[in-house]
This record gives C-alpha cells, sequence and structure tokens, in this order.
C-alpha cells in the first residue's frame, strides 16, 4: 500500500535526522554548541545523556520504517518525543528565550509530530478496512 511507504520514508527519515544528529551531539557537543554561538550546560553529561536517547529512538523509528503495521504500537512513544522536545523549548523561548540551537530543530520537530500523528491514523484506518 502507498501508507506503507509514505510510512517507511517517514520514519526512515525520522531514523536518519534523530540518529545523525544524536551521534553529532554526543561525540562533538562542545564543537556544536561553539559553531553556534551557544553555552554548553554545566556538565556536558546532559547533552551527551539526550543525545544517547535520540540513538534510541531512532533505532525504534528504523523499527517502525521497517515494518510500519508491525510496529504501529511505537508510534505514540515518537509523538511524545516530538511533543516533549516542543513543548519544552517552545516554553522556554516564550518566557525566557532559547539559544538558536534549539529553534530549528523544534520547528522540524512539530512538524514531524504531525506527519507522526498522521502516520498514525492511516496506519488506524487502513488497518481497519
Amino acid at each position: 500500500m502507498k501508507t506503507d511507504r509514505d510510512v517507511a520514508f517517514l520514519f526512515g527519515a525520522a531514523a536518519l535526522c534523530d540518529g545523525l544528529l544524536g551521534i553529532a551531539f554526543l561525540i562533538l557537543p562542545r564543537f556544536i554548541f561553539g559553531l553556534l554561538g551557544a553555552a554548553p550546560p554545566s556538565h556536558l553529561g546532559y547533552i551527551q545523556f539526550s543525545a544517547l536517547v535520540m540513538v534510541v529512538f531512532s533505532i525504534m523509528f528504523a523499527q517502525i520504517a521497517a515494518s510500519p503495521r508491525t510496529y504501529r504500537h511505537l508510534v505514540p512513544y515518537g509523538i511524545l518525543l516530538k511533543a516533549s522536545f516542543c513543548c519544552v523549548v517552545f516554553g522556554w523561548w516564550l518566557v525566557a528565550g532559547v539559544p538558536f540551537l534549539w529553534k530549528p530543530l523544534a520547528v522540524a520537530d512539530v512538524g514531524f509530530l504531525i506527519l507522526f500523528v498522521w502516520a498514525y491514523r492511516m496506519l488506524a484506518e487502513d488497518a481497519a478496512s
């Protein structure tokens, strides 16, 4: 079905984006913060832990991409991940401001969030018909 291909492409792209970003922030956090002019946190372990969480989710996204119907039940976790990141970034952006580094990532995650909800609904509709 076309829906399966579209969902597989979406989650393959999410796996690639989150995986590469996670690996980059795990290995090169000082470089990334310096390049973008953002102050690093008091301890880089905070960033590296978050980076590893991104890598774990990228593995989950790759599983969903491999078999969207089989792993449909995992999609809500991806929705929650994207919603959590967006809430934190946009919340702080509104009340205190955030470094530029986080803004495009949050905007991109809004897109992924919307598409993940779409994918979850499409897979349910296709299964029902």
